[in-house]
């Protein structure tokens, strides 16, 4: 399959293929064709003024496809009808809501984008600063599952996790879509690795084609903003040799990933992260200096479980990071930013 990937508008008027691209700012660039000439599909996408979906829903309309798209929150119905998309007012935890308005969008997709991640400050206390989430992740993706298999729609893609967190020793190996999220136990982390396992597990069993992608640590415009805040202020130090493997994906990459996800690919798991896993010591301190921060404070583990609780300490120490192979090979996807060092400049000088 051909590679895939977004491009912003600027970008992609220096190419002659793509010069008739003007829609809300993303064209999707399929090997020199735009995305029109394959099939326009209804899709359905839920959790769609969040930092990806106000990438992916864009990029959906420019690609011909027709967008129901839902918020939370009335004040941002305009921003989705201004991208292209039919709002709709949604709380996806509502299960005849969500049904109804399923079913009365009859969509060929159905893309999970819910989460409640906005502002995000503290991980001492994950299973807490998460219980929303999870909620949306469990009883939401029962609700979408449910609401599909009224409408009769085969398709269904959630978002899955490839971040970073508490792995087991593994000898040195990145994990691929075969490996579970065997996170070492926390207390305070209990809730979270159920529910993204739940998601891994229930959408490729319930969904005649379920699809789950498993991004890796977002960061670009209008993700991880509170990232560089952090960092600027000196409040984001390198923690016990900061060993951990982290895997990054731009968020305008992870974007361009769900969208070819929506017409191609096998039901099942695909990581969606860039080329380059690298140890918090060395992605920290790059995004510091690219940020024009002061390079950031090291401290003992020890300490770090003290300012930030276990589970920070574990992402920073005993993260592993994923492989994107199987992303490549069978979705025909490719990072715009094969790596962080590119995509941390360009993001810190947007």
């Amino acid at each position: 399959m051909a590679a895939v990937r977004l491009l912003p508008q600027v970008e992609a008027q220096q190419g002659t293929e793509a010069e008739e691209c003007h829609s809300f700012g993303w064209c999707l660039v399929f090997k020199g064709k735009h995305q029109a000439e394959g099939k326009i599909m209804r899709v359905f996408v839920t959790g769609a003024t969040g930092a990806l979906g106000r990438h992916l829903v864009p990029g959906l309309v420019a690609a011909g496809h027709e967008v129901t798209a839902t918020t939370r929150t009335p004040g941002k119905v305009a921003q989705l009808r201004e991208a292209g998309a039919e709002p709709v007012i949604l709380d996806g935890l509502d299960r005849e809501a969500v049904i109804a308005a399923v079913r009365a969008a009859g969509p060929e997709v159905v893309v999970h984008q819910m989460t409640a991640l906005a502002g995000m400050r503290s991980f001492r206390n994950p299973d807490k600063a998460f219980a929303a989430t999870n909620e949306l992740r469990t009883r939401g993706t029962d609700n979408l599952l449910a609401a599909a298999a009224r409408a009769g729609t085969r398709r269904v893609i959630a978002q899955g996790y490839a971040g970073a967190g508490p792995d087991k020793p593994s000898g040195g190996r990145l994990k691929t879509e075969e490996d579970p999220p065997d996170w070492r136990p926390i207390r305070s982390a209990v809730q979270g690795p159920a529910a993204i396992t739940y998601v891994d597990k229930t959408v490729p069993l319930e969904a005649p084609e379920g699809v789950v992608l498993r991004y890796g640590t977002f960061y670009g415009p209008g993700a991880s903003d509170i990232l560089l805040e952090m960092l600027r202020k000196r409040q984001l130090p390198v923690v016990g040799g900061g060993t951990g493997i982290w895997s990054f994906v731009e968020i305008s990459d992870a974007a361009a990933a769900t969208l070819v996800a929506v017409g191609h690919g096998a039901p099942g798991v695909y990581n969606v992260v860039d080329d380059d896993p690298a140890p918090v010591a060395e992605w920290l301190p790059y995004l510091a200096k690219a940020a024009g921060a002061k390079p950031p404070l090291r401290v003992p583990a020890w300490l770090g479980r003290l300012l930030a609780g276990e589970f920070v300490v574990a992402q920073m120490t005993t993260s592993r990071g994923s492989s994107n192979e199987k992303a490549r090979k069978e979705l025909g996807w490719e990072p715009r930013y094969a790596s962080w060092r590119e995509g941390f400049r360009a993001w810190v000088s947007g």
